[in-house]
């Protein structure tokens, strides 16, 4: 299938499927994800992302390891990017959303998922695997616009979070 970059760690999810018929990518969702929540590092997010996600590993997985979401791409504190859905299919990362009156955002969107929360910065090199990552979405998705996972999301969701930086250079076109 189409999508997969060049060069990005690749960890394959099942938790994907077509786009309807002719919808064009038209915008990224950026999202923030920690698993156990507010720490980072561990295997956490892809075992969620892959449905191995072990109910035993922590009290919070077990209210969640049932769930099947995905993302596009992760990108690790240290910055290390990996992809996980070919961005020519529907990554299940945005659920009950809407973007300039456009329902149903994963038809039309990909999901980028920043390891992190509501209450701690990001990392520097999360940004500049981010700021390079959407320069080679933009090449191939002229036009797309960014968006938080709160602002198509609004009241149910918060992330990427009052500590992401929406100054940061590159990150706006």
């Amino acid at each position: 299938m189409k999508g997969w970059l060049r060069g990005v760690r690749r960890i394959e999810s099942p938790n994907y499927d077509a786009r309807p018929e002719g919808v064009q990518v038209s915008l990224i969702v950026i999202h923030a994800i920690s698993l156990p929540p507010d720490q980072f590092g561990g295997p956490g997010v892809i075992e969620l992302f892959t449905n191995c996600l072990d109910p035993e590993a922590h009290p919070y997985y077990a209210t969640i390891h049932q769930l099947r979401v995905s993302a596009h791409f992760f990108i690790r504190r240290d910055g290390e990017l990996i992809q996980f859905v070919p961005t020519a299919a529907r990554a299940w990362h945005a659920g009950v959303s809407c973007w300039q009156g456009r329902e149903r955002c994963n038809d039309f969107s990909i999901g980028i998922e920043l390891e992190g929360c509501d209450t701690q910065a990001f990392e520097p090199a999360q940004y500049t695997a981010l700021v390079a990552l959407l320069r080679r979405l933009r090449r191939r998705y002229p036009g797309v616009a960014v968006a938080g996972h709160s602002d198509i999301a609004p009241g149910r969701k918060t992330d990427p979070g009052p500590c992401f930086d929406w100054t940061w250079p590159g990150l706006v076109a």
